[in-house]
């Protein structure tokens, strides 16, 4: 990735400071952190969409914000493409004209031509006259990503676009964005809550907490640095424990933590043998087999005994008992085929980097 600008930047706010400094670089670069860390009042900043009480942003040559000089450009003029969670497409248009809403000002053919590479390079030319209603969640997001880059930022801001999305969906719409940006090389800054997005699409990561930047550098770097965050962002999991450090193995970027007799493998944590950390699994991370597994990827597997079952809406939530009590997110269907029932013996798999750790909360 090269360099494309500089961003500096203060925002105070009588219950929030958010104090930054770090190159802009070509390429995707991720905003991971918990919360309330300023992630998405940064990117407001960026655009344009916040005053700022000093600093400067520079984006690709272009100054859009100096306090000292006195340079605020106004939105429409830092040329900013801006994807929210919510895409916010215009019902009563069409997929085409939710595209060109940015460009109407370009001459005709000009529109034309750039709606049309945009929409093959989107691999959406076939919706063209559907309106949003029409079309699937995933082409939604690829309509909205559209719809920003037809108008050739100089960035592109991504606020969680692909939330709710499967796996398999996430990862071909990331392609095809990566696609276009080796022919545009613009930054790209995606804002993210889940770690497997973060090791899946991110060349390099900023670590966000409490309004400033932690840790900067390549995935496992970065996720590795999390002692950072504390024990009390872990609070949207459902499983949370008190482990012990056993030992470390940074030529695999994991270590091996111990909790009421079993082991667990995490990723790595800039501690020593020996410290206690809060580990966090979220229910929906666990998978459930009911003979014992081979041959997985997965480091973690723990032999267990179903405590309860719980039907939940459209969601089984089972207790496992494996040393420590487990919760474990399952459909209908998967527990029914299973034939999955309270006292069956069972097996957990978990993925290393699903698991979150933290640290304690040193600020008492």
């Amino acid at each position: 990735m090269t360099d494309r600008g500089r961003i500096e930047l203060r925002l105070r706010d009588p219950e929030f400071t958010l104090d930054v400094g770090f190159m802009l670089r070509s390429g995707i670069t991720i905003l991971f952190g918990p919360s309330g860390a300023g992630k998405s009042t940064l990117l407001d900043c960026i655009a344009g969409l916040r005053l700022l009480d000093e600093g400067r942003i520079e984006v690709s040559g272009v100054v859009f914000f100096e306090h000292a000089s006195a340079i605020n450009r106004s939105v429409q003029r830092r040329r900013v493409g801006y994807v929210f969670q919510e895409l916010a497409l215009f019902p009563h248009l069409s997929v085409e004209q939710n595209i060109t809403y940015g460009i109407v000002s370009l001459p005709k053919n000009v529109r034309r031509e750039r709606v049309d590479r945009i929409v093959e390079a989107m691999r959406i030319s076939h919706l063209r006259r559907r309106r949003p209603a029409e079309i699937s969640g995933g082409e939604a997001r690829r309509v909205a990503l559209a719809r920003s880059l037809v108008t050739d930022p100089r960035i592109l801001l991504l606020d969680e676009p692909l939330a709710g999305l499967d796996i398999p969906t996430r990862s071909k719409i990331v392609d095809d964005l990566r696609a276009w940006n080796e022919l545009h090389r613009i930054p790209i800054l995606y804002v993210t809550h889940q770690r497997d997005e973060v090791f899946a699409l991110g060349e390099r990561v900023l670590l966000m907490d409490q309004g400033r930047i932690v840790a900067d550098g390549a995935p496992h770097e970065v996720m590795a640095a999390a002692q950072n965050l504390t024990a009390a962002q872990l609070g949207g999991f459902e499983n949370v424990f008190e482990a012990v450090v056993q030992s470390m193995n940074p030529a695999r970027g994991t270590m091996t933590c111990g909790l009421s007799g079993i082991e667990i493998e995490t990723p790595l944590f800039h501690v020593e043998g020996g410290q206690r950390v809060q580990i966090g699994i979220r229910a929906g991370d666990v998978l459930v087999a009911a003979v014992e597994p081979v041959g997985l990827s997965a480091r973690n597997i723990l032999r267990g005994r179903i405590v309860n079952l719980a039907e939940r809406d459209m969601i089984v939530a089972a207790r496992v008992a494996c040393g420590v009590e487990v919760e474990v997110h399952l459909t209908l269907a998967a527990r029914d085929a299973l034939d999955l029932t309270p006292g069956r013996e069972v097996w957990l798999v978990v993925k290393t980097h699903s698991i979150h750790v933290a640290a304690k909360d040193r600020r008492g």
